[in-house]
C-alpha cells in the first residue's frame, strides 16, 4: 500500500501509515498551540479546552455553516456578517450568554468537531469587581473574572514524549532513502509528510536506537534548499522548530519580525512556558533576553506581556462587564485622547483570551461604529501594528488568518520561501487545522491552496509542501 499523501490507499494527511497505538496524551488540537475549534470553519480561535472528542481533536460535528459558532456562549465565535450572514444587535446590546443567532450556510465542508472547541461555562457566571483599579494586568481589572482550568500544553511541547506505537519501520525506511549513492527524495515525503508531533519523537528515537545515527544531521547532509527546510521543520517537531525560528529570527542583521510574530503570538500560556524552557535548554540563554535586544522599546515591552504566558485562558468565561471596561479603556487610549497610549493598548490586547479579543472588537464596532483593527492602523506602526493585527485577526478567525499568512507568503513578486515553508509545517501539524484553513483560503482568495502552491514551488520542494497539505 502506498501511504504517499495523495496516492491511491493514501492516509489522509497529518495521519501516519504506522500501525496505531495509543496516544500519551490527547489528539494535537485539544488543547495549546494556534487551536481552532473545528466546528465548522469559521468558530471560536485556537487555543481552546478540549470537548468530548475522541480522535484528532473530531466531536460530533455541529451542522453549522462557516462563521457559525456553536450555540454555546458568546466568546464562542464572532459574528461573520461579510459572508451572509445577519447582522449583530443593536449598538449597545450584548448577544446572550448562550450565544449568536444562527447564521447562513457555509460553502465549507463540515468538520469533525473542533481542535479544541470548549462546551462553555454554564450562563450566569457574572463575578463582582475586584477592588482593584481597572488597568491592571491580566484579569485584575473591573469585572474580570477568575482564570478558568490552564490548558495543557499542545502534542510535541512536552520535550521527549513520544507516541505509543511502534516507528521501526519508519526509521528504516528514512535510513534506506538516505544510505548509499543518491538519496531517495520520494521516500523521505513519503515518510515524514504523514507524521504527527509524537511520531515524529518517536521516529528520531527509533532511528538513533537501531542505526545509531541522528536523523536531522543525516536529512541536512543528504538534501538542500528549502527542501531541506522543509524536512528539517518536520524533524525538529513543532517545540525545537519554534525555538529554531525564534533563534534564526534574532541573529545576525536586523529581526525577521514575521518569524517572531509566527512563534510568539496568540500562544497559549502552556505552550509559552514550553518554548521558554526549551529555549533556555537549547541555546543556554533566556528567550526573553535575546528578544529584548532585538526590539524597539515600547515593542519590547509588548512581547515582554506575551511572552510572560499570562493571558486569560480560553477557558475563562467572557463576562460582558469586563469587556465594557476593556473598550471604554481602549477608546480612551486611542481615539479618545490626542497620541495613543500604546503601552495601555498593549496591556489589554496581551493579556486577553481570543475569546475576550473576538468580544472586544465585536462591542467597539457597537460602540463606535468603527472597526478596531482600522483604530490600530491609524495609531500604530511598524511592528508593534503588525503584531496587535496579527494577534486580533488570530482571535478573530483563525482558519481565515492562516489562509492569509500563506497568501501573505505567495502573492507579490517572489515568493517568501522561508515563511512559507514555516507557516505550511505549522499548518499541517493539525489534521483539522489544515482542513479549516484550505476551506478558508479557497473562501477568501478564490483559488485551490494545492495549485496555488505547485505554482509558487519546484523539484522536491514542491512535492514536500503538496504532501503537507495533502
Amino acid at each position: 500500500m502506498s501511504y504517499f499523501p495523495g496516492a491511491p490507499g493514501a492516509p489522509p494527511p497529518s495521519h501516519s501509515p504506522y500501525p496505531q497505538g495509543a496516544p500519551q496524551q490527547p489528539p494535537y488540537g485539544q488543547q495549546g498551540y494556534n487551536q481552532a475549534p473545528q466546528q465548522p470553519y469559521g468558530q471560536p480561535g485556537y487555543n481552546q479546552p478540549p470537548m468530548n472528542q475522541n480522535y484528532y481533536g473530531q466531536g460530533p460535528p455541529p451542522q453549522q455553516g462557516y462563521g457559525q459558532p456553536p450555540p454555546q456562549q458568546w466568546q464562542q465565535g464572532p459574528p461573520q456578517q461579510g459572508y451572509g450572514a445577519p447582522p449583530g444587535p443593536p449598538p449597545g446590546q450584548y448577544p446572550p450568554q448562550q450565544g449568536y443567532p444562527p447564521q447562513g450556510h457555509s460553502p465549507y465542508p463540515p468538520q469533525q468537531g473542533g481542535y479544541g472547541a470548549p462546551q462553555g461555562p454554564p450562563p450566569g457566571q457574572y463575578g463582582a469587581p475586584p477592588q482593584q483599579p481597572y488597568g491592571a494586568p491580566l484579569n485584575q481589572g473591573y469585572g474580570a473574572p477568575a482564570q478558568g482550568p490552564p490548558a495543557q500544553p499542545s502534542p510535541g511541547y512536552i520535550p521527549g514524549q513520544q507516541a505509543n506505537m511502534d516507528m521501526s519501520r519508519a526509521a528504516d525506511d528514512l535510513r534506506n532513502a538516505m544510505k548509499g549513492f543518491g538519496t531517495n527524495e520520494q521516500a523521505l515525503i513519503k515518510v515524514m509528510a504523514g507524521l504527527d508531533p509524537l511520531q515524529v519523537n518517536s521516529v528520531k528515537a527509533a532511528y538513533q536506537q537501531r542505526h545509531h545515527r541522528d536523523l536531522l544531521k543525516d536529512v541536512h547532509g543528504e538534501t538542500s534548499g528549502y527542501f531541506r527546510d522543509g524536512l528539517e521543520a518536520m524533524i525538529r517537531g513543532p517545540l525545537d522548530q519554534d525555538c529554531h525560528v525564534l533563534n534564526e529570527s534574532i541573529k545576525g542583521v536586523g529581526t525577521k519580525e514575521s518569524a517572531m510574530n509566527d512563534a510568539l503570538l496568540g500562544r497559549s500560556n502552556a505552550d509559552m512556558h514550553a518554548i521558554k524552557q526549551r529555549y533556555q535548554q537549547l541555546y543556554r540563554k533566556s528567550l526573553e533576553s535575546d528578544v529584548k535586544g532585538d526590539l524597539s522599546m515600547k515593542t519590547e515591552r509588548l512581547f515582554d506581556m506575551v511572552m510572560s504566558g499570562r493571558r486569560s485562558e480560553e477557558s475563562t468565561p467572557v463576562i460582558p462587564q469586563q469587556i465594557d471596561a476593556d473598550v471604554q479603556e481602549l477608546y480612551r487610549s486611542t481615539e479618545g485622547k490626542a497620541g495613543a497610549d500604546q503601552i495601555a493598548v498593549c496591556t489589554v490586547l496581551a493579556h486577553r483570551s481570543n475569546g475576550q479579543l473576538r468580544a472586544i472588537a465585536l462591542a467597539y464596532k457597537q460602540k463606535y461604529h468603527r472597526d478596531f483593527n482600522d483604530v490600530i492602523r491609524k495609531e500604530f506602526s511598524g511592528h508593534m501594528e503588525q503584531a496587535l493585527m496579527y494577534m486580533l485577526g488570530k482571535a478573530a478567525d483563525p482558519a481565515k488568518h492562516d489562509a492569509d499568512l500563506l497568501e501573505d507568503s505567495m502573492k507579490g513578486a517572489g515568493t517568501k520561501d522561508q515563511a512559507l515553508v514555516r507557516r505550511i509545517v505549522m499548518v499541517h501539524w493539525s489534521h483539522d487545522r489544515l482542513q479549516q484553513c484550505k476551506a478558508a483560503y479557497k473562501h477568501f482568495h478564490k483559488r485551490d491552496l494545492r495549485t496555488r502552491i505547485q505554482g509558487e514551488t519546484s523539484g522536491d520542494y514542491e512535492k514536500l509542501m503538496v504532501a503537507c497539505i495533502g
